[in-house]
């Protein structure tokens, strides 16, 4: 049977088995009922088109774990998301090898760390921020200020925060000079800094030119691929699980969402 007969069989089948007994039902209801049926029908499909599109919505944010009245991020948000776009399209193999969402065990507990850009050139740790408005920062201190709208909001230095994802690589890729490893934090929002931007913050199409600018190789191509099979085998599973334990630790140190 070729397929143009598979068709016409297939066609023929689902006319016996379902559209014409549907066709007869129609055809039998009085003209009330078939206004009645065309609404529900209507409806029907509105209610799917809603289902389904707060369905995408909901896929298209950050999942989140709430404990108590935390929550712990599931996958990347929008930001995260951009930044892994930009370094994936302008920073690829065999120099460079991007991990996304990478939660390690400290210590203390755990550390959550964005991004780890492993490269001949450097390891660059980078936090992320999708913020808008204005920002009020000073490197020293343990707290910056977002204001919209007239509003302000508190949030943790990120440098400090960076720091101790800094460590956490360090104390794995101990084998690595510490300078080696560097700290980024990229704004990837319409944020608008008030004060001074203190040193290694940046937006992300400078992050790009900074990378750039970074040059001089500092690792082979073996040692590279060592460090990134150091990291993979020892980072946690990125699970709801994680999150959990992630959230908890937090919540045990800080009471707060420091990362």
């Amino acid at each position: 049977m070729n397929l143009h007969d598979l068709a016409e069989t297939t066609w023929a089948r689902l006319n016996e088995l379902a559209i014409t007994p549907l066709t007869q039902f129609f055809r039998g209801l009085d003209p009330d009922d078939r206004t009645v049926l065309y609404v529900l029908l209507t409806a029907a499909v509105a209610v799917g088109f809603v289902i389904g599109r707060r369905r995408t919505i909901r896929i298209g944010r950050r999942r989140t774990i709430r404990i108590g009245g935390s929550r712990a991020p599931a996958i990347q948000n929008r930001g995260e998301a951009l930044v892994s776009r930009v370094l994936v399209s302008h920073f690829g193999p065999p120099d460079y090898h991007l991990m996304n969402h990478v939660t390690m065990r400290m210590e203390d507990g755990t550390t959550e760390v964005d991004h780890i850009l492993v490269s001949r050139f450097g390891i660059f740790v980078i936090e992320t921020k999708d913020y808008s408005g204005w920002i009020f920062a000073n490197a020293a201190d343990a707290t910056w200020t977002q204001v919209r709208y007239r509003r302000k909001f508190k949030f943790q230095n990120p440098i400090f925060q960076n720091r101790r994802h800094v460590r956490a690589v360090q104390g794995l890729l101990d084998f690595v000079p510490p300078e080696t490893i560097k700290s980024v934090v990229v704004f990837s929002g319409a944020a608008e800094f008030k004060t001074e931007r203190p040193q290694g913050v940046m937006a992300v199409d400078e992050l790009v030119e900074y990378l750039r600018q970074e040059r001089e190789g500092v690792m082979s191509s073996n040692r590279l691929q060592f460090c990134v099979g150091r990291l993979e085998t020892t980072r946690l599973a990125i699970s709801r699980a994680t999150d959990v334990e992630h959230m908890e630790s937090l919540a045990h140190r800080h009471g707060d969402e420091t990362r």
